[in-house]
């Protein structure tokens, strides 16, 4: 696309430098010889002026003045061979002779004599060549002001499709959340907005998809362990061989469908692609706290969390959990006071921000700008830990960021599970199957 709309701005300027300059260029040349025609014109009126009043005076038209009138009063006048012809016939001539293309003008005064100029035309067609080429020249600067304008164009219009293009291979391999940074161009935008309903939209079916997986896992492996269990006991249980046989028999076929449906949700998983699904924040966090907590409290350290129990994002729980414990850690080490890790909406899509704060001396202005970027520390450890934390973040659709220095807030930006597509709404659990009960109606509903 950017080699064509290059292509097509160069040629709509080129053609229209073209259909504009050829005209212009023609007109130029011919005003020239028109503006030196007239001024050719204007001085034989003038000298012819000068000719009557010496001769309505009885004088002589000196020779002076003859030569004045040749090589011309203005800037700019051609040097000019000046014939006059008085009344007796007498020629008064100044100037040299011209030779080649010349323009010649001529008049009859009012005393009856002639007047007549002949000035070269090598001198206009030179001034007629300058005009036409500066009108080449133009045409060259417009050209090249068209191509730097197409080159611009053409990077502005072909980068947010390559972004657009990466971000649809994002979806296509499993990341069903793409970054997409508005373009400015509006047809762009909103090809991108859909990209991002549309991710959405698959986030929810995947994250749904993952919980009827579980949901059906537990609502077979329920009964089967049951009849597993049962079969067995009958199995033991009787004398009668045949009631024996019938059991083990039977207890073959069950593992066989044991077998069948973990093949199924293995193979259902594989499907899927991906890594994030519905993840309880509150849950993730609370280990987290579980795991921590001893080392902050060791340290004189209170921590508090704050996340409330429906807050559900889309994330890898694994990579989630590392996120919190960098911060964490990081917190600890670097911090001071109570470290405080709360979570709050974020944007009327459903986004959940999740701030990670002590009461510590906050990060310092040198590092603040670079403390994402790979071995940027201030001792003590590898500089590694936030900029892996933050790769984690942005390969979930999400985003880490230092939202404030003092006192140091880390805010973990994640998408949330759109109302619509919740699990436990599109597909809410089922009901669950007992296993008690020794006789024929030995399996029935809770309810």
């Amino acid at each position: 696309m950017r080699r064509r709309v290059l292509l097509a701005t160069i040629s709509a300027v080129a053609v229209a430098v073209l259909l504009l300059g050829v005209p212009l260029g023609i007109l130029g040349a011919r005003y020239v010889l028109a503006n030196e025609s007239q001024r050719v014109v204007d001085r034989v009126d003038q000298f012819s002026r000068s000719v009557d009043r010496a001769l309505a005076g009885e004088d002589d038209v000196t020779p002076e003045a003859m030569e004045r009138a040749s090589q011309g009063s203005g800037d700019g006048d051609l040097p000019a061979s000046v014939v006059v012809t008085l009344p007796d016939g007498t020629q008064l001539t100044a100037g040299e002779p011209v030779d080649g293309p010349v323009i010649e003008k001529a008049k009859l005064t009012d005393e009856r004599a002639t007047v007549s100029f002949t000035v070269s035309a090598v001198g206009a067609y030179v001034k007629s060549a300058q005009t036409v080429l500066l009108v080449v020249i133009a045409g060259i600067v417009a050209v090249a002001a068209g191509v730097a304008v197409a080159v611009w164009q053409a990077n502005r219009l072909s980068a947010p499709l390559v972004y657009l293009a990466a971000s649809a291979e994002q979806v296509g391999s499993g990341q069903v959340r793409p970054r997409l940074e508005p373009s400015g161009i509006e047809e762009i935008d909103l090809v991108a907005a859909e990209l991002v309903r549309s991710a959405d939209r698959l986030a929810g079916r995947l994250a749904a998809e993952r919980q009827f997986t579980q949901d059906a896992s537990h609502q077979l492996r329920t009964p089967l362990t049951a009849l597993t269990m049962r079969l067995e006991e009958i199995t033991l249980a009787s004398d009668d061989p045949e009631v024996v046989e019938e059991a083990r028999i039977s207890l073959q076929q069950v593992e066989r469908l044991v077998a069948v449906v973990d093949d199924l949700l293995a193979a259902s998983r594989r499907s899927q692609g991906g890594t994030t699904e519905a993840v309880s924040l509150a849950v993730v966090v609370h280990q987290q706290e579980e795991e921590w907590g001893p080392t902050f409290e060791r340290a004189g350290r209170p921590l508090v969390v704050d996340v409330p129990a429906d807050h559900q994002v889309l994330a890898t729980p694994g990579a989630l959990a590392q996120i919190i414990a960098t911060l964490l850690e990081n917190s600890l080490k670097y911090g001071d006071g109570t470290t405080t890790v709360r979570s709050r909406p974020s944007g009327p899509k459903g986004a959940v921000v999740l701030e990670v704060t002590d009461e510590g001396p906050g990060v310092d202005d040198e590092i603040a700008p670079t403390i994402f970027e790979r071995g940027t520390t201030t001792g003590g450890s590898t500089g590694l830990g936030l900029a892996l934390a933050q790769d984690l973040a942005a390969a979930d659709g999400g985003r880490l960021s230092l939202a404030q220095r003092r006192p140091p807030v880390f805010a973990l930006f994640l998408a949330g599970v759109p109302r619509t597509l919740d699990p436990k709404i599109v597909l809410p659990p089922g009901t669950t199957i007992s296993s008690r009960g020794r006789r024929r109606g030995w399996l029935h509903h809770d309810q």
